[in-house]
């Protein structure tokens, strides 16, 4: 096949103990899925339906380098647990989710909290707020058949020396099955998708030549630094 233009090159993600990338297809998000962090962005915690939102497949990086994106004054890091999608599957049970991860990863959603909290206000799509360059920050997935499920552990992230974020993942609250069931009614599920589940308490703002480094126990470590913008 031919193109009237070269096509970009497929996104992909590393896998621990593979040679073969996973490539990535969509890139969902989950807001508000931590009570603490919904207090601390100013709502009251509630089991609502999940908020979705979703990133371009090609805004996945590994790092190390992020740059600082341009039109924004207010950087965020957000620290998360990601599903990696193994199989098709629209309407899929919470019972029956767990064939569907291929696999685990430490994510940062990053986010320009200003431009997301601009067209919230105004009832706009966050589109410029979260889903721009190099907004998620992936480490290498571990595959499901070697940690096993990870329905809890700790997710921590430490800046420049400093603990930020530190929670235990049975802490969400819709759990990863859950999430899986929910999308698969809006979207069918396919492999190579990413879903981004939540962040707990303690985002917050980050400059050129900060350091980041989280941490998910028994699905790995995600470190990052923030370089000078595009």
């Amino acid at each position: 096949m031919s193109f009237v233009v070269a096509p970009v090159p497929q996104p992909v993600v590393a896998v621990v103990g593979e040679a073969n990338s996973f490539p990535v297809h969509r890139i969902y998000c989950v807001g508000k899925n931590y009570a603490d962090h919904i207090r601390e962005m100013g709502s009251d915690p509630q089991r609502d339906p999940p908020c979705f939102f979703m990133k371009p497949a090609d805004a996945v990086t590994a790092g190390p380098n992020v740059p600082y994106p341009p039109g924004t004054k207010n950087y965020h890091y957000e620290t998360e647990l990601v599903l990696a999608i193994g199989k098709e599957g629209r309407n899929i049970s919470a019972a029956d989710a767990q064939p569907y991860i291929y696999g685990y990863a430490v994510g940062f959603d990053m986010t320009r909290r200003d431009l997301q909290m601009k067209s919230g206000g105004l009832g706009h799509p966050w589109d410029s707020g979260k889903g721009f360059d190099y907004s998620a920050p992936v480490s290498a997935i571990v595959p499901a058949a070697v940690s096993g499920p990870i329905t809890t552990g700790r997710l921590s992230l430490i800046v420049n020396g400093e603990t930020r974020q530190d929670t235990d993942i049975a802490n969400q609250i819709w759990k990863n099955a859950e999430i899986i069931a929910e999308l698969s009614k809006l979207f069918l599920l396919k492999p190579g998708d990413l879903v981004f589940t939540g962040t707990p308490a303690g985002v917050g703002p980050v400059q050129p030549g900060d350091k980041l480094v989280a941490t998910i126990e028994n699905v790995g470590e995600l470190a990052i630094e923030i370089t000078p913008g595009m």
